[in-house]
């Protein structure tokens, strides 16, 4: 049996099992040496399928044997081996944190069952990247959004509660819309395979139906990706989750959302359809501008660092949809790499704030006074974060912010170039705030015999720490993959 072949399947199919097996177990040690070896299994299949698809090649693999498009299709290519590397990686360093972050945040009986919902939540977000089948989109989205909603409800505070609610209420939404938009694609084109569908779309691309769910694709994926105004969920889900699941999510859910826009866009509807014919890249480019400097006045304003972040995860996701709205092959190659350079960021972040949350007992910045005389690596590491959402040269966060500069200075707009540093001076306000906080004040008293977070829980997110300053020197992985997926793109939807 050749399992080489079998890779794309696996990708899914492994994380997906592990679920079930967790919850047989019924042991939360168990279940976690169970998932966490299925983390590393699919963050080994990501980097095989990236090896394969890296110079050009597509990989097709139909299920059951059953040939696209009367079949469902996994479709491997430059941009998806590349989230696959971005999800898998991040789901492979966030569970063995999970451990000592879980026994201090969740009751010991629902660890099990905490364990087979991250697998759930892992096992969606591959699904959607590796599908090649709209309908499989909609269901994966789900299957991530549901235990998602459940993941954030553990948390220990009540208000998570209340958070996992809006999430549902909006997400339900934005579920409505996608699957609204895809109905209407079936009903024109007779097809859900997204190849066939871009293909059979050219005779009707301008009919009422084809426009009417390009007008609801974008709004249903929109509020998953959490694109300004439609932000309202995400704020909450990241402050009153549990510290890993902030984390995880911060880092990957969004980003898969993200990917799913680029992919209708330029994959189904056509970059000429996109770009040249309907408003929608003035749209996009007043609601970047929108994120990017609302978002980040309201994080300057906020007192709770985990809520700080939050707000800048929504900033943040402004500047990848930004380059979106350039049209060009630079903003592109912005955008793709702005999605791996931003999760490294904010998975460093949370995991290094979770790590002071199980010590001092809170994010609040009145509990963090003081955090650098007694957790000094922890607070470090926050700084470092923090400089690369800045877009501080040798960080990861400037690679992308440069590539958004070059591509606004390709269109002859000087003005967005000035609006991405001007953006980056409010990034240095909120950011100043953990400094002055954690650096020059007196520490709180409950800090007084703290110590540094478990190795457990340090190790995991230095890791992180290590990938942000890596990739802010050594970008022929990431501006490579990010560039040949928009070469990519940029070709299919001509």
């Amino acid at each position: 049996m050749n399992i080489a072949a079998h890779l794309p399947v696996l990708q899914v199919v492994i994380p997906l099992v592990s679920a079930p097996l967790a919850v047989l177990v019924r042991r939360g040690r168990a279940a976690f040496l169970i998932v966490t070896a299925a983390s590393w299994a699919a963050f080994a299949t990501a980097i095989a399928l990236w090896l394969q698809t890296r110079d050009g090649g597509v990989i097709s693999y139909a299920i059951g044997n059953w040939p696209a498009p009367w079949g469902i299709e996994y479709r491997v290519d430059r941009l998806s081996s590349f989230v696959l590397l971005i999800v898998s990686g991040m789901a492979a360093i966030t569970l063995p944190y999970s451990r000592a972050s879980v026994e201090r945040e969740i009751p010991g009986e629902q660890h099990y069952l905490f364990y087979a919902l991250l697998a759930l939540c892992v096992t969606g977000l591959l699904g959607i990247t590796v599908t090649g089948d709209a309908f499989n989109i909609f269901v994966f989205l789900e299957i991530t959004s549901l235990s998602s909603y459940v993941l954030i409800a553990l948390g220990r505070d009540r208000r998570a509660l209340t958070a996992s609610y809006q999430y549902l209420v909006m997400g339900t939404i934005g579920a409505t819309f996608i699957v609204i938009g895809i109905g209407l694609l079936y009903l024109m084109t007779g097809t859900l395979n997204l190849a066939d569908m871009a293909s059979r779309l050219g005779q009707v691309r301008e009919t009422r139906p084809v426009l009417a769910a390009f007008s609801f694709l974008p709004v249903g994926i929109s509020l998953k990706l959490a694109l300004f105004p439609l932000h309202q969920w995400l704020p909450n889900a990241y402050t009153y989750a549990p510290s890993v699941v902030s984390a995880f999510l911060a880092a990957t859910a969004t980003k898969v959302s993200v990917y799913v826009l680029i992919r209708f866009y330029y994959g189904v509807f056509g970059a000429s359809l996109v770009f040249e014919q309907l408003p929608l890249p003035q749209i996009m480019l007043v609601l970047s501008l929108a994120a990017m400097f609302v978002a980040s006045t309201v994080a300057i304003f906020q007192d709770d660092l985990k809520r700080l972040f939050a707000y800048s995860s929504v900033a943040q996701i402004g500047y990848i949809t930004l380059g979106l709205s350039f049209g060009s092959g630079t903003g592109l190659t912005a955008s793709i790499v702005h999605l791996f350079n931003h999760a490294v960021t904010k998975g460093a972040l949370f995991l290094l704030l979770g790590g002071a949350v199980a010590v001092v007992g809170g994010s609040k910045l009145s509990r963090l006074s003081g955090l650098a005389r007694v957790m000094p690596i922890t607070s470090f590491g926050i700084v470092l974060g923090g400089l690369s959402l800045i877009g501080v040269p040798g960080t990861a966060g400037f690679i992308s912010k440069w590539y958004l500069v070059l591509a606004a200075l390709e269109k002859g707009q000087w003005w967005l170039a000035i609006a991405v540093v001007a953006s980056s001076l409010l990034a240095v306000a909120y950011v100043w705030r953990f400094v002055e906080v954690a650096y020059f004040r007196e520490p709180h008293p409950d800090l007084a015999e703290r110590r540094e977070a478990p190795l457990g829980m340090l190790v995991p997110a230095l890791v992180l720490v290590g990938a942000v300053l890596y990739f802010g020197f050594e970008t022929s992985v990431t501006i490579g993959s990010a560039a040949n997926a928009a070469t990519m793109l940029l070709g299919i939807g001509k």
